[in-house]
């Protein structure tokens, strides 16, 4: 077995949810859901089929964005996992709809920070091992910084 670390490229402003399914159907079923959840939503989506013809396969309703995902999925390269890049949406606001759709399996990550993603190879394929996602802490909250995540948190719209 050998181990890769590939890292996923995409602007700063844009999030990323990488998983993993189990059935080609998982492609649709995504598209259904961030469509749904969040109809002013940008996407793009792509997933790496794992066998037939072991496709990329690619949705969503922003062509720019489905490029970054089919090209960080061909970059990874992992059987049955996903990519889905967002614009003008949180991913806390399709999350959980995406976890609960029957194929889905994991979630590696969810985040706007900088992705790398641990890859173990085999004679057989590629697997995700898991994802780095950001940069270590550099200290613990002060008081100044409570305040800061709290207004925060109000600006957005996620707390009152």
């Amino acid at each position: 077995m050998e181990l890769e670390l590939v890292k996923v490229n995409k602007p700063q402003d844009l999030n990323i949810i990488i998983g993993q399914s189990h059935f080609i159907k998982t492609v649709e079923d995504i598209y259904e859901t961030i469509v749904s959840s969040v109809p002013n939503a940008k996407f793009g989506l792509a997933f790496c089929e794992s066998s037939g013809e072991c496709l990329v396969r690619i949705e969503g309703n922003d062509e720019p964005l489905k490029k970054i995902a089919s090209d960080n999925a061909l970059s990874v390269g992992c059987g049955h996992s996903f990519f889905i890049i967002l614009r003008d949406v949180f991913p806390i606001n399709i999350l959980n709809q995406i976890k609960n759709i029957p194929e889905v399996c994991r979630i590696f990550c969810a985040t706007a920070n900088s992705v790398e993603v641990i890859v173990a190879k085999t004679s057989q394929g590629r697997g995700i091992l898991g994802v780095i996602d950001g940069f270590p802490p550099k200290g613990i909250e002060t008081a100044e910084g409570v305040i800061w995540r709290k207004e925060f948190l109000r600006k957005i719209g996620y707390k009152r």
